[in-house]
């Protein structure tokens, strides 16, 4: 199992789209009725839904961050340089142990997450409880930078670029946690006070879980900027949609999805 394209509702669809071309790199694949279909390479990673009327996320379920995966450091490195060029600001920047990583918003708002990982023999090694070692420090962008600092900016992705996870806001971290695992297998890597991380196959995390808006917020909002659902391929399971207790959505493909796949499941949780 692994994760395909999440699907995304704006205000502004032209704004967006050069957004997510000239900062994140991403190219338009195709349009949609309502918006349209970004992707690096042949894959497809994101689609977005115009919805001029919606309204700022607020305290309640939903995306936290999305996180796009670069192939290689260097990778990472060319997405700073494009943020450089572009001159757009970012929320952050860490160091996972596992990860390196910077996050920033997209247009409206909607939480962003680019990051490339640490070969597996250098991941940090877990501590009491846990099945992997993760934490957080500062990264030194400085560094980063300079693998490409000389070189010519790269306008678009790898082909290799991909969601890595999402991370969520919930009501109910136990709730949400039972149920990744009931329905998507997923396995518990890490579990905080008030997050936890859950993968397949022994990654850090597929998909994080959190309570930091508050314990018992109101379920996804239909009529919200956010995320729409997100995509696990399951290339041995039957097509289905699960919605976890606070309202977040997933769709399951049995192979990777078609275009079709993702306009058809394109309604708001």
């Amino acid at each position: 199992m692994n994760l395909g394209p999440a699907s995304l509702t704006i205000t502004n669809l032209d704004r967006s789209v050069a957004f997510y071309q000239d900062v994140i790199g991403l190219q338009v694949h195709r349009g949609t009725d309502a918006g349209a279909v970004l992707g690096a390479g042949a894959a497809d990673l994101l689609e977005l839904v115009e919805e001029p009327a919606a309204r700022p996320a607020g305290r309640h379920a939903g995306l936290y961050h999305l996180a796009l995966l670069h192939d290689s450091r260097e990778e990472l490195a060319r997405a700073v340089q494009r943020l450089v060029v572009t001159r757009t600001p970012i929320d952050g920047a860490s160091d996972h142990g596992v990860s390196e990583a910077i996050y920033l918003p997209d247009p409206d708002g909607n939480g962003l997450e680019l990051y490339a990982d640490r070969p597996r023999d250098q991941w940090p090694p877990p501590g009491p409880g846990e099945r992997v070692g993760m934490y957080t420090q500062p990264l030194d962008l400085q560094a980063l930078y300079g693998l490409v600092a000389e070189d010519e900016p790269v306008r678009h992705a790898s082909p290799g670029f991909r969601v890595g996870h999402v991370h969520l806001h919930v009501s109910d971290l136990e709730a949400a946690v039972a149920h990744y695992q009931d329905t998507l297998g997923l396995e518990l890597m890490v579990r905080m006070p008030s997050a936890a991380f859950l993968s397949w196959d022994g990654y850090h995390h597929h998909l994080g879980l959190n309570t930091w808006r508050g314990v018992g917020i109101p379920p996804v909002p239909a009529d919200a900027v956010g995320l729409r659902h997100f995509t696990v391929v399951d290339r041995d399971g039957e097509p289905r949609e699960l919605a976890d207790p606070s309202g977040n959505r997933a769709l399951v493909q049995a192979s990777s999805p078609a275009s079709q796949a993702m306009s058809s499941f394109s309604t708001a949780g």
